[in-house]
């Protein structure tokens, strides 16, 4: 029977004799799942901080109608030249109209949909924005302001004025912050709109709205959706856009093959409108990964190098256990037990410090003017990147001193004891 506590005591005092090496053996673990813990929640943090940038702007499914070549050409029409070669130069896309039709009913079905979490329909529209001697061109959105805060955190990136405030105002708008740098305009200014067809409309200033994304505020500004129908002089059916967003965000590609095919409009999923983004992101994680189980697998081997050295320092200690009754498998269970009381007590200190040092990095200033609504270095504090970093700490002490003890536990103490 093992007589654990008189294995642990000896094991205890080993690491207390020889500090310098066990100090050595538990700094090698403690730092090497510091940096894991450091590394792992900055750069995954940092990925979500893009991840986030364009996914929350982007719905599940997006409905709209798309300019496109006529399926069907009028020459295919007779059958005289059916079994002939049609050469068809300059093909011109259908004409076919921005509305969605039946915008209204759609939406209404949608909102009844168990796996909808919401629907909100849209206006986009093509306008001049004037100011002074400034044209500028750009996009004007018609949006539900109120279910764009529910559904996409458009709040987040308004960084002055409030969506209650363009909820209030009939003839309010959002304008886009590189649009009002252009123009310099601020909140309470107004800005004319000019249509296509050349009317034009004053529209207040009630907030500034920053994406982070130049390309979108350098020409997107958003008001409520019965202004811009009443500007394009359109009326309250008049939707050109449809975004959803679903629970489980899983069920995008299938949902939007089966709505494209019962309303005969095109539906985009959140996978094919982000597909190159989607690329990026998973190249990015696996980077990330890559790098953090490398760390592992090298602090893994420095545990390693320095248990092995511990062992080698305690031959002698080894021979005398042996020659006062202890059998091989007690002496591989008092190195053993040395090798977890490190990897325990270097795993917990590990872990403590690389919280301190991601708390350290969360609070370090990061201010840049394509990301306004972030005021510190993003960082992901996810439980399970602790447990990972916990239980490799314990997986590679035990394997650092199974090895050596093994070898440990068949030395004979006559050899060692007559110095050959």
């Amino acid at each position: 029977m093992i007589n654990w506590k008189v294995i642990l005591n000896i094991a205890k005092t080993h690491l207390l004799t020889k500090m310098k090496s066990t100090v050595t053996a538990g700094l090698g673990v403690t730092f090497g799942i510091a940096a894991y813990i450091t590394l792992v929640s900055f750069m995954t943090g940092l990925n979500q901080m893009l991840d986030d940038l364009i996914l929350n702007q982007t719905p599940h499914i997006h409905l709209y109608n798309e300019i496109e070549p006529s399926a069907k050409q009028p020459v295919a029409k007779y059958s005289e030249f059916e079994n002939a070669l049609n050469v068809v130069h300059s093909i011109r896309p259908k004409r076919s109209q921005k509305k969605i039709h039946n915008a209204l009913p759609i939406l209404n079905y949608l909102k009844k949909d168990k796996n909808v979490r919401g629907a909100t329909p849209q206006l986009r529209a093509q306008i001049f924005y004037l100011s002074g001697s400034i044209e500028l061109g750009g996009n004007l959105v018609g949006v539900d302001i109120m279910e764009e805060v529910r559904l996409s955190n458009i709040q987040d990136n308004i960084v002055e004025g409030t969506p209650e405030a363009l909820k209030n105002n009939d003839n309010g708008i959002l304008l886009g912050a590189g649009l009002a740098k252009k123009m310099s305009l601020t909140v309470g200014d107004r800005v004319q709109i000019s249509t296509v067809a050349g009317d034009i409309f004053p529209l207040k200033i009630i907030g500034i709205y920053q994406s982070g994304i130049a390309e979108i505020d350098n020409i997107q500004s958003f008001s409520n959706l019965k202004t811009v129908q009443r500007i394009l002089g359109e009326a309250e059916n008049f939707v050109t856009d449809i975004n959803i967003k679903l629970f489980k965000i899983t069920e995008a590609p299938a949902m939007a093959e089966v709505l494209q095919r019962q309303f005969e409009i095109k539906a985009t999923d959140i996978n094919e409108a982000n597909a190159q983004f989607e690329t990026g992101s998973s190249i990015r994680n696996m980077i990330t990964y890559a790098v953090s189980i490398t760390l592992l697998i090298v602090a893994g081997f420095g545990i390693y190098n320095i248990l092995n050295m511990l062992i080698y320092e305690k031959m002698k200690d080894i021979a005398i256990l042996k020659a006062t009754g202890f059998s091989g498998r007690d002496v591989q269970l008092i190195f053993m037990s040395q090798a977890m009381i490190i990897g325990i007590v270097g795993g917990i200190f590990g872990l403590l410090i690389g919280f301190g040092l991601s708390v350290l990095i969360d609070n370090v200033a990061f201010e840049t003017e394509a990301l306004p609504t972030i005021k510190t270095f993003p960082v992901n504090y996810k439980a399970m990147y602790y447990i990972i970093g916990f239980t490799f700490a314990l997986i590679s002490t035990f394997i650092a001193g199974y090895l050596p003890s093994n070898k440990a536990k068949r030395i004979d103490p006559v050899r060692i004891i007559r110095g050959t």
